[in-house]
């Protein structure tokens, strides 16, 4: 996603290790399009001087209320002149400032006059993170429209491992690229349940019966409708994906354990996304050990249908409730698509046809069409964040015609 038009965005460095990583957003921001000021404090210049940074924003740094050779008053003037304010690396310090209104400094005296959507990408210690303090603050700030890019889980600068790292300067700048283009708000208060990945029917404790997803369509689903604003549980099944930025995720393993998650998360949800690829079938009995060829070769092994969840959540769905199921086909695509709307009772159903190497499980791309009791809407093979938004968009509408 890319800005189209020249947005300005006032980049507000705290003083964290991760002040380095400003620069890259900084040029990000530029390559989209941005025109970009920056704003610093003074322990920010311990890590990153000033030159750095008007060298790449074309602007005088703000550090100090006096002096500022743009205003006489620089809170006051950046705060008008952006439209969007980004903190990064947005500490705890910060963030409690925020918080508790506090005005000490050019940096904390121009987040309090910012009257233009706010961004903050967190990044500490994962003690300081976790702290209930931040956690407190972090809940107040995002009760006042405060967006965040949460920090993610990793090798932190102290030598801790844990959650605190700054998260990738591309999604930080896709994150701020979104609120710019006005998408990222749209789905807030909303909470949606994305199913994602496989399931794996065991057999025995080392076997089982799975399929090829890889879970990258419902990830990326979750990782939008966060983006956008939603509150998302993400049941996943086995994948090595990472967790989108935001997203509250449910592991399970089994059928059984996505119907359980799935069906429990939906009960307070305005949505359900049905993008996992659930077995239909498991083996009556699971062995508890490991199968031996020599003495207990297995020649056949029963299976009994697991649980529908897609028709479970359309048959337990409250007023104004929305579920859209995935059909994955190798061919009659909408036709089978259709059947299953009618079937299941989904208010939308997501064909996509899996024989396309552009629309395969482990693709980047998908070529889907949305199926409903309107109609057909075909679309061309495009991203997978492309596709999750054609999605989103069309479950806010569905909202929205609810009166949800």
């Amino acid at each position: 996603m890319s800005a189209s038009v020249a947005h300005k965005v006032l980049l507000a460095v705290p003083g964290g290790i991760a002040a380095y990583k400003a620069c890259e957003v900084l040029r990000g921001l530029q390559k989209a399009g941005c025109d970009v000021r920056v704003i610093m404090s003074a322990d920010a210049e311990k890590f990153v001087g000033t030159t750095t940074f008007e060298a790449l924003s074309k602007h005088p740094v703000a550090d100090d209320l006096y002096g500022f050779a743009e205003s006489p008053i620089p809170h006051i003037f950046l705060a008008d002149w952006a439209d969007l304010v980004l903190i990064a690396p947005a500490t705890a310090n910060v963030m409690a400032k925020m918080a508790a209104g506090i005005a000490d400094d050019c940096l904390s005296t121009t987040l309090l006059a910012a009257h233009t959507p706010v961004l903050m990408a967190a990044a500490m210690n994962v003690h300081m993170w976790t702290n209930p303090a931040t956690q407190s603050n972090v809940a107040t700030l995002r009760s006042r429209g405060v967006d965040f890019v949460m920090p993610e889980t990793g090798l932190l600068a102290c030598g801790d491992i844990g959650e605190g790292k700054l998260a990738d300067v591309a999604v930080i700048v896709d994150a701020a690229l979104d609120v710019l283009d006005g998408r990222e708000r749209d789905l807030a208060g909303r909470s949606v349940v994305v199913t994602a990945g496989p399931t794996h029917e065991a057999i025995d404790p080392v076997r089982y019966i799975a399929n090829s997803s890889t879970g990258k369509m419902g990830y990326a689903l979750a990782r939008r409708a966060a983006r956008r604003g939603a509150s998302v549980a993400l049941v996943s099944g086995p994948t090595s994906l990472e967790t989108p930025n935001g997203v509250t995720r449910v592991d399970v393993v089994s059928a059984q354990q996505m119907f359980d998650a799935t069906t429990a998360a939906f009960s307070t949800a305005d949505a359900a996304i049905c993008a996992a690829a659930v077995a239909d079938y498991t083996p009556k009995v699971t062995a508890d050990h490991k199968l031996k060829k020599a003495k207990e070769r297995l020649s056949a092994v029963e299976l009994v249908e697991t649980r529908d969840i897609l028709a479970t959540l359309c048959t337990m769905r409250g007023s104004g409730q929305v579920v859209v199921g995935f059909a994955a086909e190798t061919d009659d695509l909408v036709e089978n698509a259709r059947k299953k709307l009618v079937s299941k009772g989904a208010d939308l159903i997501v064909a996509n046809d899996v024989s396309r190497p552009d629309s395969t499980f482990g693709s980047d791309t998908d070529r889907v069409a949305l199926v409903t009791s309107a109609g057909v809407d075909q679309h061309e093979t495009l991203p997978l964040d492309e596709v999750a938004d054609l999605v989103l968009d069309a479950v806010r509408d569905l909202l929205a015609e609810a009166g949800r």
